[in-house]
Order: structure tokens, then sequence, then C-alpha cells
């Protein structure tokens, strides 16, 4: 059975712990979309860790591991990574790199962070970790598939010249920066074959065998709906999809085996990154929920920007859990909110003195008005809570009223950070 994990919202909603916790019935875990731009948090046994790279499920010694080949590959971040978990007292995880996965070269991160810094006030909010440039050349048909670094020395310095030829002309013209250095490249090329080459495989044929073996897979999306850049808030959105759809593509299996999308949403909402955001808030209020939220606080795993924070968001959540195909609702972080002695839900959008319940495009986003709907806070800390009906009943009917508005079942609440902090529950809206 093949099963996705995916965000509803901006991203940061807490896919990593959620993944970690269902890994524990997992035998495959693939990360299918994205880079190292967006991180996973996850606290457990053997610590706190920040993923960038690696999914979820390398804390599990009995799964395998995949980089599927719609990954933004980080060659370098992913081996500082491994080193990082095995460091701590990780047992080496199984992995396979998908042979068909596209590397993120240096001159990537080069043209991202160039790019951003001639933009300047109106950047697009880049992590400057060369998503953007690295997606521009894959479907420019001139990214490096990892395969390719296993071909002769010569045909691969071939490539590298050709390349180089278009770079160097926008890096020297545009950006005013020095040229390509083709022998360094080169170099770095031959140095990550080595360190990749007893990794990489073919992904979509294991896959296949594991699906006729019964198998349990899960996919692990990067970001959430919002960030998608054909359905969420183009232009603020990231390069690939991160939608459950994509995992079909991005893991190379038949759409139709995706049997559960798990789509994860924050209790409150937060962001990294420019764009629209309706149900923000600022000043001491913001503040306030920022240094609470999370774990250790809202900051950015890969970035440590300080995330964007907001009253929970009907409107957009019913969208991103439309969109995402949604199955099962996991609500994590609901434990932050114990402080507040109310609680404001954002159920509408006000444009323009019309009020609608349906996400708009970007243009119409941007004149919105949050409309809010204040419940009652429970005032009391909520980790440590097993069993549903044992959480406060102003908790409980804050959880109810969202699940009304958004009209998906929310089947697990995160109250903790820990992998043992979650809580299922029987829903009215459950198939």
């Amino acid at each position: 059975m093949v099963k996705a994990v995916v965000g509803a919202n901006w991203g940061d909603e807490g896919k990593g712990k959620i993944t970690d916790t269902l890994a524990d019935q997992a035998d495959v875990v693939i990360r299918f979309q994205g880079g190292a731009n967006a991180g996973h948090t996850i606290v457990n046994d053997y610590g706190k860790f920040a993923l960038h790279t690696m999914p979820s499920g390398v804390f599990h010694q009995n799964i395998m591991n995949i980089i599927g080949n719609g990954v933004a590959f980080d060659i370098t971040k992913f081996m500082k990574e491994l080193n990082e978990v095995t460091s701590k007292g990780v047992p080496m995880p199984q992995i396979m790199i998908s042979d068909r996965v596209q590397v993120m070269m240096p001159y990537h991160v080069l043209f991202d962070t160039l790019e951003e810094a001639r933009l300047a006030g109106k950047s697009f909010g880049s992590t400057k970790s060369g998503i953007a440039p690295f997606y521009s050349d894959k479907f420019a048909k001139i990214g490096w598939q990892i395969n390719e670094f296993f071909q002769d020395d010569e045909v691969i310095k071939e490539k590298i010249a050709r390349i180089a030829e278009i770079k160097d002309v926008i890096l020297v013209n545009l950006y005013h920066a020095d040229p390509i250095d083709q022998e360094a490249l080169f170099n770095q090329i031959v140095d990550w074959r080595e360190q990749v080459k007893p990794y990489v495989g073919n992904v979509s044929l294991y896959l296949d065998n594991a699906i006729k073996e019964g198998k349990t897979i899960l996919l692990e999306g990067q970001l959430g709906t919002m960030k998608d850049p054909d359905h969420g808030i183009y232009p603020m959105v990231t390069s690939s999809s991160p939608l459950a759809a994509y995992g079909a593509i991005g893991a190379g299996i038949p759409p139709y085996e995706i049997k559960q999308i798990v789509t994860v949403s924050k209790a409150y909402s937060s962001a990294v990154g420019a764009g629209a955001f309706v149900s923000e808030l600022f000043g001491d209020e913001a503040e306030e929920l920022r240094r609470r939220g999370g774990d250790g606080g809202e900051y950015g795993a890969t970035t440590g920007r300080p995330r964007r924070v907001g009253w929970y968001d009907c409107v957009a959540s019913k969208y991103g859990c439309r969109l995402q195909g949604t199955t099962d609702v996991a609500f994590t972080v609901l434990d932050v909110l114990g402080y507040l002695d109310e609680i404001p839900v954002c159920v509408g959008y006000d444009i323009d003195g019309e009020v609608t319940t349906e996400f708009p495009v970007t243009h119409l986003l941007e004149k919105a008005k949050p409309v809010f709907k204040t419940l009652p806070g429970w005032k009391c800390d909520i980790r440590g809570i097993k069993n549903y009906e044992d959480l406060p009943e102003k908790c409980r009917n804050y959880i109810e009223f969202i699940e009304d508005q958004i009209g998906y079942p929310i089947t697990m609440v995160s109250n903790g950070p820990a992998r043992t902090d979650i809580i299922y529950r029987k829903s009215k809206f459950s198939k």
C-alpha cells in the first residue's frame, strides 16, 4: 500500500514528525520532490534532528529510504546530513538514490544568490538553495541526471563546456561575476560520483517489486499546497509540485497505487518566505505565538529565519486539502495554543466587500481581509494526553469546529513534539 504525507498549507506543518510516526508500519519512505530548501524537524530517542534531504525514515533500521527522481538532489548536503545523523548514534540507514534523480550543481546555488540580490526588494524570498535555477535547467534539458556522472570523463567535460557557454554569458554580462571554472566543476563531479556510487539504483523497478510484494510505502512531500507552482500563491511558490499527485511522477509509480493521503495542517498558521498570508499576525501577538510555537519556536529548519505566523486559516486549508486529495488530516502542534484565552479562526475572506470561503487566485488573494470566528481557549497543557475524549472540551470543540469548516476528517492530533505525542480519533467525515 502506498501512502502520501503532504502539506495543506505553506509548508512547515510538521510533516517530518507524522512521517516518522507512520514509518513504524512502513517498509519504504521516499522523498519525491523538492530540495534542501526546507526541512523536517524530528524529535526521537536519538535526539532532535532537522532533515533537509534525507527521508524521515532514516531512524528506522528496517526501512529503505529513497531519494526519488523528482528531488533536487544536493549531494554535499546529503552527505553532511548522513554523517551528522550517524555521528549521533543512529545506525547507518538503508538508502537508495534514484539513478534518474537530477543533481543540484554549484552554479545553481550561485545563480539563485545572484538573482535574489539583483531583484533586491522585489525578490521571491528564496532560501538561495538553487531550487529555481535547478528546475529551470531540468526543464530546459540542460540538467544533470546522476547517471551521467558515470559516463566517460571526456563526455562529462564536453557537457560542462556546453553548459558553461550558456551560463557564462549571463554570469559575466548580467551579474558581472566570474565565469564557471570548468576544471573545478569536473573535479567536483568526480568526487561526488565516488561518494554516491554505493547508493545509486533503479528506484522505479525497486518500488514496482515492493508494491507487488505488498509492502507499505510512504511518499514524503516537502512544503505544502500554497507553494505549488500551479495551484499555490504564484509567483511566491516553489519550483516543484508538493501535491500528492506528483508523488507518482517523482517516485516512479502508477498514480492509482496511492491509496491514502495524509495531509498535515498546523493548529495555527505559519509560513517562511514572501507571498500572500491572509490570517497573518504582527507585533507582540505574533512574537508570542512565534516564541511558543513549533518545537523551540517558529524558525525555519533550514534557514533559521523567523517564520511568519497567523491564526488558523480554514479557507486556505480547505483548498489545500482538496488539491491534495486528502483522506486524512493530521492536525499538529495543538498543544502550543494552550496559553490563549480566546483563539480566532479565519473562516472567510472579505474581498472588495464580498465574503468568500473559496480560495481565490493570487491577485484577488492580495486584496483579501480575514473574517474571524473567535473560540474560547482551554487554558491548560494538553501534552501527555493519549485519548481524544480526555482532551478538554473546549479543545475538542476547536478541533471539531475546524474539521466542519474544512470538510475533511481530522484523524490524527499531535499534542507535543515527540513521536509518541499523537492522539488518534474517529471522524464523522471518515469513509
